[in-house]
């Protein structure tokens, strides 16, 4: 039986927001389950927001506050995955990033304020971040900024697809920015998914194509979301241990895994390491693919030569 796959989009927490579902029929309902879920992720972990719940949260730096039950798994989600990775992706990065010039949402990012970037300011480390799941409290030491980047758009697409999933009652594959998630059956043969270092990049862009049937595909770069500061080019991705940019080694990392908050962990923290990243992922054995700054790939962990399909994670 032919399938009809439906697709909607709109733009939010600064990227594009794309649903797709194993059935045209639901993607009407499909997309405002998204919209909703995403309003209230950014409600929740927008360091943008003066009024959002983490910003409340620094303000009240050095003394226990109750959270609502999505930050507390926001959070605790950010500090799983800096626990994983050995603080490779740590939460605490927020003042090192800020300091770069990413201080609002990306669009307001200045292309090139003509001031030079200040001192690296090293990450105080995540597990000075004290959280009790729950009743829900957390304590935020005085001094320290959280930025749930690495994680949050990771963290807002398992749990959106998720949703949508139970309550349309279909196959659905939701993709925030390149943050993939996908939730119940995938139509037969799987998802189809261009790897591009833009998650905007023109269709008929050239990059390989994978089948993807369930769990999470991430890609970081550093080669989008860039800005400059007098005569230096800046991007996203700093490194926890020193406040300073990752060391220019990929272009562009992408891994598969069972989960999109695991993969983006994954591949985050395999840009941080730099030549070390491929022995890391080999310890973990998630599938991946690591383009170098002089567009050598490698692939990873089964990732397929012919890049027709993604091995199950």
């Amino acid at each position: 039986m032919n399938q009809t796959l439906g697709r909607a989009a709109m733009r939010a927490l600064g990227t594009t927001a794309e649903v797709f579902t194993a059935d045209s029929a639901c993607v009407d309902r499909a997309l405002e389950i998204l919209a909703q879920e995403l309003a209230d992720i950014d409600q929740a972990c927008s360091r943008f927001r003066a009024d959002s719940e983490i910003s409340l949260l620094h303000e009240r730096a050095g003394r226990p506050v109750r959270v609502s039950e999505l930050l507390a798994r926001a959070l605790a989600v950010s500090l799983s995955a800096a626990r994983a990775s050995d603080g490779l992706v740590d939460p605490t990065v927020g003042a090192a990033v800020r300091s770069l010039g990413y201080d609002t949402d990306f669009a307001g990012v200045l292309a090139d304020s003509g001031e030079p970037a200040p001192e690296p300011v090293a990450a105080p480390g995540w597990w000075r971040v004290a959280i009790d799941e729950r009743e829900r409290f957390v304590l935020l030491p005085k001094g320290i900024e959280l930025d749930l980047g690495a994680t949050g758009k990771a963290f807002a697409a398992d749990q959106a697809a998720a949703r949508i999933s139970a309550e349309v009652g279909c196959g659905v594959l939701v993709n925030l920015g390149g943050d993939l998630s996908i939730a119940g059956p995938a139509p037969t043969g799987g998802w189809t998914v261009r790897v591009c270092e833009a998650h905007d990049a023109p269709a008929e862009q050239v990059g390989p194509l994978v089948c993807v049937q369930t769990g999470g595909v991430a890609t970081s770069s550093v080669t989008v979301r860039t800005w400059r500061r007098a005569d230096r080019q800046l991007h996203h991705l700093v490194d926890p241990r020193t406040g300073d940019l990752v060391t220019p080694v990929w272009r562009t990392v992408t891994v598969a895994a069972a989960t999109c908050v695991e993969a983006n962990t994954a591949s985050t923290a395999c840009m941080v390491l730099g030549r070390e990243g491929p022995q890391w992922l080999a310890e973990l054995g998630l599938p991946a693919r690591l383009v170098a700054v002089d567009g050598a790939v490698v692939t990873a962990n089964g990732w397929p030569a012919d890049e027709l399909t993604v091995p199950r994670t």
